[in-house]
């Protein structure tokens, strides 16, 4: 995949190559796309959606490394609403070295815990490709768990190349290239507690940016 900044690059997260010498062009400022207050709401209206359908034993498993934000507050608002959910943490790649995704996706860091019988929360940051969070569920399914189901903060439509659906999003996202809540461009912008667009110079006045 290009790397280079355009309104219709693909996010930075799990799936993408991370290199420490890679270079973007200076942003001319990050437009703010989700609020804090927008992400907290959604997160509560998740929760209670999640809660709703009395998952037993549940555990939540958070796709790095993108989600580490987002799966921090959604497991805070699934407290609040009475949930008693174990997490665990995946990382995965279909990129490693390489700039285009080879397709096979590769298990950096497994699940610890036994998922037989259990059911599991799959959460993401964003769903586009579907690659990623499709090699997880099959996985997970595969030894044993006896339900998976995923939440995304994200979704990009019609970016899919697997057919996997979230039964949990966020928000519907424009095929803009977003940072912040945990995402990042280059190992910059995790901190941000919204999600933001990086306006260049040759995205200036973009519709919707």
């Amino acid at each position: 995949m290009n790397r280079t900044m355009s309104h219709g690059s693909h996010r930075p997260g799990g799936d993408v190559p991370r290199k420490d010498d890679e270079t973007m062009p200076e942003p001319r400022r990050i437009r703010v796309l989700y609020d804090e207050a927008a992400i907290a709401r959604r997160n509560e209206e998740m929760a209670q959606a999640i809660a709703a359908t009395a998952p037993a034993d549940l555990l939540v498993v958070a796709v790095l490394k993108g989600s580490f934000m987002f799966v921090a507050d959604l497991i805070r608002a699934m407290h609040r609403v009475g949930m008693t959910p174990q997490v665990e943490f995946v990382h995965l790649s279909s990129y490693r070295a390489a700039t285009v995704s080879s397709g096979q996706v590769e298990i950096l860091r497994d699940v610890q815990s036994d998922v037989r019988g259990r059911e599991v929360l799959l959460v993401d940051d964003i769903l586009e490709s579907g690659r990623t969070l499709a090699f997880a569920k099959d996985l997970l399914a595969a030894r044993g768990a006896a339900k998976v189901s995923s939440a995304v903060l994200l979704e990009k439509p019609g970016k899919r190349a697997v057919n996997i659906t979230a039964d949990y999003v966020g928000f519907e996202c424009p095929d803009y290239f977003v940072v912040g809540y945990g995402m990042d461009v280059a190992h910059a912008y995790r901190q941000l507690p919204f999600v933001g667009v990086i306006e260049t110079a040759d995205q200036a006045g973009l519709p919707g940016i």
